[in-house]
């Protein structure tokens, strides 16, 4: 306990704190931009920190993981374009709620969720990292892909009701994960001799596209009969009671569901948020809501989203096995240092543990302390005339995924994304399942080859937390199912009483 404390005490340097204090700006800056990932931000400024003192980069590094995912939600909500892919199910909610004019109340939601899931989750690393990291021991391919399959589930979910139609996009999405090298034997798949397509389709870019420059292209398709749906008022920025109220339990589950994916290797924020809300929208009393501009959606994103954060470090600093894509660039940075993660480094140095605590509990308040004090500035952005906001956030989509690769074709992707993107609102296709589709089926198909090299089919199905999983898959589907067909009779018994009152 005392090593804890002694590791706090170093936030009394003030080149400590100012570092945090940089860090959370260029990373609130990051997530704002669409397409600049935290894992770019992150490891440009690693090669600034390495002549850092330890702790001093560490407080960079850090601070700019924690605000990025506080910026992203940002464009998420005023122009639904995901920051970064951890807010990709900010959109599902906090656009509709903009276009409500209720702007601020979302913007203040998600920021209260954020700081309260990351708070959260770093008390989890600082009192319970070595035992929640056990647990992840467990977790061999079979438990992984079991974990994937689980998440898949959420299309339905996502279909917003066109059940069959979010099937389709969600087989469609899984397709678009196939293409490439196989991840076992490297054999080319689906790449028609181009190159660039060897690693995959580059998930950044279709999300900028099916989001993002869907919606600029639908605005403008929709503005000339019905004026485009877009932001015309901020509304208020505090929430009332009774938001209060509801945003409770959100917070609950995103908080359990950020911490319990954040610990798992390569399942950041993205699949949190997404799990959350789903998980969210079931456990509510208005469900019928989600997806239409609830607060409780918005709220349970996020929360699980930063939620993840304490989740991946404590993965990282107990196993020595990076969390995310960020934390893979921070063993990086800390190796250089002659910091190795892992068992051995909380041993020699327990005081680490109370730093890297502080330092991203001070960033989050820094990042939240900054997301409330600029929400009336946001006014300004919803005020621009229509044809500003689109060229402004079209330059910025173009630039922002150039900057991923440098690559040229990342842009073409996007373009052609935005194209079946808006070809998808049109026919009432969600592009939800897409997204899903794209995101997990790698992850599955990676988890449950490497299952079957190393087991039966029998054997991986016998494991009690594969069995776990699929359970829940079973019972998620048949709720989701009934749920459906209940809301039709609903709808079906109100038409048809209408009718009878006419």
């Amino acid at each position: 306990m005392n090593d804890f404390f002694h590791g706090v005490a170093v936030l009394g340097d003030p080149a400590v704190l100012v570092n945090v204090m940089i860090g959370v700006l260029v990373g609130m800056l990051v997530g704002a931009f669409p397409g600049v990932t935290a894992t770019m931000a992150v490891a440009l400024a690693s090669g600034l920190t390495l002549t850092m003192e330890p702790i001093e980069g560490i407080a960079v590094l850090l601070a700019i993981y924690v605000a990025a995912n506080f910026g992203d939600r940002v464009p998420a909500i005023l122009i639904n374009t995901p920051g970064t892919p951890a807010s990709i199910a900010s959109t599902f909610d906090g656009y509709p709620m903009a276009k409500q004019g209720r702007a601020g109340i979302a913007l203040t939601a998600s920021a209260i969720g954020s700081a309260v899931g990351g708070l959260a989750s770093i008390a989890v690393f600082a009192l319970v990292a070595t035992p929640v990291a056990n647990v992840a021991l467990k977790f061999g391919p079979a438990e992984l892909f079991a974990l994937m399959v689980f998440g898949l589930t959420m299309m339905v979910g996502v279909s917003g009701g066109h059940i069959a139609k979010g099937l389709l996009a969600g087989a469609v999405g899984l397709l678009l994960a196939v293409v490439g090298r196989d991840p076992i034997g490297g054999e080319d798949r689906l790449m028609f001799g181009i190159d660039y397509l060897a690693a995959g389709i580059p998930v950044i870019p279709v999300l900028i596209g099916l989001f993002g420059v869907a919606e600029i292209l639908d605005q403008i398709a929709t503005r000339p009969r019905q004026g485009a749906p877009r932001i015309t008022q901020f509304g208020r920025w505090w929430p009332n009671r009774g938001e209060f109220r509801r945003m409770r339990r959100p917070v609950v589950v995103g908080t359990g569901v950020g911490v319990g994916v954040g610990v798992l290797p390569a399942a950041g924020g993205d699949i949190a948020g997404l799990l959350a809300w789903e998980g969210a929208r079931r456990t509510s009393s208005r469900p019928e809501e989600f997806g239409k501009g609830s607060i409780e959606g918005i709220t349970a994103s996020d929360t699980a989203a930063n939620a993840s954060l304490g989740g991946s470090l404590t993965t990282t600093m107990t196993l020595g096995i990076p969390g995310d894509a960020v934390m893979a660039v921070v063993i990086g940075s800390m190796v250089v240092w002659g910091l190795q993660p892992g068992p051995g480094l909380l041993n020699s140095r327990p005081d680490l543990v109370g730093t890297m605590t502080a330092i991203m509990a001070v960033a989050t308040l820094f990042a939240l302390a900054i997301s409330l004090l600029r929400l009336r500035g946001m006014v300004k952005l919803l005020n621009l005339p229509a044809p500003y906001v689109w060229v402004t956030v079209l330059i910025f989509c173009i630039v922002g995924t150039y900057a991923i690769g440098n690559n040229v074709l990342d842009v073409v992707v996007m373009l052609i994304a935005g194209v079946f993107g808006f070809l998808m609102r049109r026919t009432s296709v969600p592009p939800g399942p897409v997204v899903l589709g794209l995101l997990l089926g790698p992850l599955a198909e990676s988890n449950l080859r490497r299952a079957l090299l190393i087991q039966s089919p029998g054997q991986m199905l016998s494991r009690p937390i594969v069995i776990l999983f699929l359970v829940l898959t079973a019972l998620v589907l048949v709720s989701s199912l009934r749920g459906v067909g209940s809301r039709r009779k609903v709808t079906r018994k109100k038409t048809s009483d209408a009718v009878e009152r006419q």
